[in-house]
């Protein structure tokens, strides 16, 4: 290829095509690559006929079909797109660069950073398309963006090296880490053994596989995990740990242990080992020796048949690990108020919202411990069951034989309930019936699945309750998330740029003054930086003003105004707060309020 006075020759043997400036930026992929020379029209026809019963992208079906490679398509979009090209594999990238973008959200955008140059952070990306997408990175670090393009490969590759690495555990380094008598110290309480498939049963109980299994239990509890994920693939089982929030990879596992190791959760969850068609869900208790000291720990079990055999996930419940202390759950001292005041009501609903593993069942878990009395009759309805309370009676949900929410709702009220507590709100008929319950002198306390706490609102409306009936029954919502903590033994002070500051939501003044905070990652934090977690919280009380514009079934944006102008802290002020008091990091904020 040669300029010329604005115009690009490509050669190809036969011939020489010449395209000008103007049209490399206005032409599709496919008609640029017709007038290179690269692939005639009919090739390109068909591989948009493929586009367009399939879906994807031009150039990957291209790649598919064998008429171009990954490198000619990213040399034709880097001349298209005015995008230089870099080699990842021949880049080495500073560990202060790679802390500039945690690892969340690498993966969630798909890009890599790849260095700093004043106030300018270089990107790799591997699809343009996305190249809107950097407006987050830069509000986040404050920095002008310049990308870059790369393959996906060299974009896993790097996300592999630079982020996963430091978690990743190689099986004989994690074999030697423990005795051959490690097993002794963790016992499977109740266990029942099958004999349903001979062959399966003797693999679960060979050495090397009650080991493996036996020290994942031991080390997950050890490192403060709250899942268990076991992964089968075509050549190797992964398995990863979920610590604070995020998955990391633990260890992989020859595949030849593959049968025995998922057989023995099997057998000590008490399924059936014969049957891997169909998922299943077992329990394990265990009583695990651990720093000196003895746990009992509650395992729930669940398995679902991949292509490459049957993946695991256990989630382990630590009592003491419940947090019932509601100063300390995260919220501000003013939406602590809030919230206290309304789950001493003698009636009404209290609704606590947000996404999976946010945090939910702790915060209702805190507030009946704050009601439970001699003089109170609380009863729970969930699904499942995951901590016993003393002194508060407990259902779990059985949808085999129609014990269900609704239904057991319904039982409820004829047993002379002061205060309900419902798992989680699914269906018309489960809110219809909570509302009853509250509109007839019963506190209700539940969750419902909405990305902040007005949307509550319009959820319930969704389920076919009456705007009215919402408006006379709430009495206030609050949504939450966790954030993790900076781990405070390599907590350090960090510069971030106060235009970065003023980005996120902070005061020209508190842009300031504010100084932030990062882990730098030690032993204690297995690296990560971070150390246990914290809420963020949005509390909604539902004032009369408020109550008005439920009553008149009003937008969610005008509900959101009217909160905050009655005081209500938004999950991002709850975020930002956390950062001033050096408690979590922007990354994790903006994670969590994006």
């Amino acid at each position: 290829m040669e300029r010329t006075r604005g115009v690009l020759r490509f050669f190809r043997p036969a011939r020489s095509f010449r395209v000008t400036s103007e049209d490399i930026v206005e032409l599709p992929l496919g008609e640029l690559l017709v007038r290179m020379g690269r692939i005639s029209r009919e090739q390109v026809a068909e591989a948009l006929e493929i586009q367009k019963e399939q879906g994807g992208k031009l150039g990957q079906i291209l790649i598919r079909m064998g008429l171009m490679s990954e490198d000619e398509i990213l040399k034709t979009l880097s001349i298209k797109l005015a995008i230089p090209l870099v080699d990842l594999t021949a880049t080495e990238i500073s560990e202060s660069v790679i802390k500039m973008i945690p690892l969340t959200m690498v993966r969630r955008f798909n890009m890599v950073p790849i260095s700093k140059t004043g106030n300018c952070l270089s990107l790799a990306i591997a699809d343009p398309a996305r190249l809107s997408e950097t407006k987050a990175i830069k509000l986040l670090t404050g920095c002008e963006i310049q990308p870059f393009l790369t393959s996906q490969s060299q974009i896993e590759e790097a996300i592999g090296r630079y982020y996963e690495a430091a978690h990743t555990v190689d099986m004989k380094k994690f074999m030697s880490d423990f005795d051959l008598g490690i097993e002794a110290s963790l016992e499977v309480v109740q266990e029942e053994d099958k004999s349903d498939v001979a062959t399966l049963e003797s693999d679960s109980r060979q050495p090397p596989v009650v080991r493996i299994v036996s020290h994942c239990f031991i080390e997950a509890i050890r490192t403060g995990a709250s899942d268990i994920h076991i992964e089968p693939y075509e050549d190797v089982l992964r398995v990863r740990f979920r610590i604070d929030g995020v998955l990391f990879e633990i260890l992989k596992v020859p595949i030849k242990l593959r049968d025995g190791v998922i057989s023995r959760v099997k057998v000590i969850s008490k399924m059936d080992i014969a049957e891997k068609r169909i998922p299943q869900d077992g329990r394990i208790k265990l009583q695990v020796k651990v720093d000196g000291r003895m746990r009992n720990i509650d395992v729930r079990v669940s398995t679902t048949p991949t292509l490459f055999g049957e993946k695991v996930v256990m989630r382990l419940l630590d009592k003491e690990g419940l947090m019932l202390d509601m100063s300390l759950l995260g919220f501000e001292p003013e939406s602590l108020k809030r919230f206290e005041e309304a789950i001493f009501r003698p009636w009404g609903m209290v609704l606590v919202t947000g996404p999976t593993g946010s945090g939910k069942t702790n915060t209702l878990y805190s507030a009946i411990s704050r009601l439970n009395t001699p003089v109170s009759n609380i009863m729970t309805v969930e699904d499942p069951v995951e901590f016993n309370i003393y002194g508060i009676n407990q259902v779990q949900v059985h949808e085999s034989i129609d014990l269900t929410f609704a239904s057991v709702l319904r039982s409820f009220l004829r047993q002379d309930p002061n205060i309900i507590l419902v798992g989680e709100i699914r269906d018309n008929e489960t809110a219809a019936i909570a509302v009853k319950a509250s509109l007839t002198g019963h506190l209700v306390l539940s969750t419902l699945h909405t990305n902040d706490a007005p949307s509550a609102v319009s959820r319930l409306v969704d389920m076919n309750i009456d705007p009215y009936l919402v408006a006379t029954s709430v009495i206030l919502i609050a949504a939450q998330r966790l954030v993790r903590r900076i781990c405070t033994h390599c907590k350090e002070e960090v510069e971030i740029p106060p235009k970065g500051l003023l980005n996120l939501g902070f005061t020209p003044e508190e842009a300031e003054t504010t100084r932030i905070y990062a882990g730098r990652g030690c032993v204690r934090c297995n690296n990560t930086g971070y150390k246990g977690r914290i809420g963020l919280y949005e509390v909604m009380p539902i004032s009369p003003s408020i109550r008005d514009l439920m009553f008149a079934n009003a937008p969610i944006a005008d509900l959101r105004k009217r909160s905050i102008e009655e005081g209500m802290i938004s999950l991002r002020r709850s975020g930002l707060d956390k950062i001033k008091n050096g408690i979590t990091t922007i990354e994790e904020v903006f994670r969590e309020t994006f």
